[in-house]
């Protein structure tokens, strides 16, 4: 048997390789059958065809990685899945031919919105996989019945979505998805739940070696078939550690307030995604509507380069998640308000920073 450490070190290292070794196949195929991304000057920064499909290297790896190494406990000489894993996969197989479809011929936001809402029933209902209280956040514990049905729908399909908005520039999404998967597998891991903590060492395997391959000058786009299954992942992620029974946390974790240790870990797809929401709907616009407003643009227009926009949202994503370990001990309200307005005045900088073209 190996070692409950090794396990999660083994599950890392599988999904690495299955990527790494993977993807100049998958370049190569899907240069020749074209299914490529082509430029658009208006809003699409690259300048050349690029594959566009490689969440299937990512969903594939992941998978693979996290089934094999799965670590199912032993009762009574039988081996014991966790009942969760069934709707898990379920889910990401309904998100993941969802994105691969829009990758290849493009699908309507309305349809995606709709397999959103179907794989949040499945998680909420099905697997029971929701949140059933603030833990103290705003004075406010266990929630009702229909506001914990609710909040957890939208939770799901926020963050999934959150991703896929972020994926606008070489490195963002698979870079960002990596630190939250590290910072949620340490957690678990710290809490002694290796079944979430596998899952997300197996995903974050499995965008280190992709960002070898997307890290700009991108060889490969992960397409909204990755961006999805990155955001149900840390969704489900978010959710379980939350709910995690606090009489079960190690003294280590008594301190840190998990609702907010989440929302930090998740700042900058969270904000960012708040953020272009409220502008597209103020102007009568639709939600999905793509543009270029996202906070990597507004980086990009006032000088940085796609390395140094990308490095520098990586920078500020983990300055946060310092935040919030740094604040453990406060009242939850309190370090909420220390974490989230950092974040908004670290966000603000760049908008009263003149312009590099005007």
């Amino acid at each position: 048997m190996i070692g409950e450490e090794k396990i999660l070190l083994v599950g890392f290292v599988t999904s690495f390789l299955v990527v790494l070794l993977s993807t100049p196949a998958l370049i190569n195929v899907a240069v020749k059958k074209m299914l490529v991304d082509e430029p658009d000057e208006k809003r699409k920064l690259h300048k050349a065809s690029i594959p566009s499909v490689g969440g299937i290297i990512i969903f594939a790896a992941t998978l693979f990685s996290y089934a094999l190494w799965f670590p199912a406990a032993r009762q009574g000489g039988q081996t014991v899945i966790n009942s969760d894993l069934k709707y898990i996969v379920a889910t990401l197989l309904i998100l993941f031919f969802v994105g691969i479809k829009d990758d290849i011929i493009g699908t309507s936001p309305v349809k995606k919105l709709v397999a959103h809402f179907i794989v949040g029933l499945i998680l909420v209902t099905m697997a029971d996989i929701r949140l059933t209280s603030m833990h103290g956040l705003f004075g406010v514990q266990a929630l009702p019945e229909w506001a914990s049905v609710f909040l957890s729908l939208f939770t799901f399909i926020v963050i999934s979505n959150a991703f896929n908005l972020i994926d606008g520039i070489d490195g963002l999404a698979a870079g960002i998805g990596l630190i939250t998967c590290v910072a949620f597998g340490i957690w678990f891991f710290i809490a002694g739940e290796l079944t979430y903590a596998s899952l997300a060492f197996a995903l974050a395997g499995s965008l280190l070696a992709f960002l070898i391959f997307n890290f700009y000058p991108a060889k490969i786009f992960m397409g909204d078939s990755g961006a999805l299954i990155i955001g149900l992942i840390v969704s489900i992620l978010a959710i379980k550690m939350i709910e995690f029974p606090r009489n079960h946390l190690p003294p280590d974790l008594m301190g840190l307030s998990k609702p907010v240790f989440a929302i930090a870990v998740l700042i900058y797809p969270l904000f960012d995604t708040l953020r272009i929401f409220i502008n597209r709907t103020v102007k009568g616009q639709s939600p999905f509507t793509p543009d270029n407003k996202h906070m990597h643009h507004r980086l990009l227009k006032i000088g940085l380069s796609q390395r140094q926009t990308v490095l520098t949202l990586y920078f500020v994503n983990i300055l946060i998640i310092s935040l919030a370990v740094v604040t453990m001990g406060l009242e939850a309200s309190y370090s909420l308000y220390i974490v989230g307005g950092t974040a908004i005045v670290l966000a603000q900088i760049p908008f009263f920073i003149k312009k590099k073209f005007d």
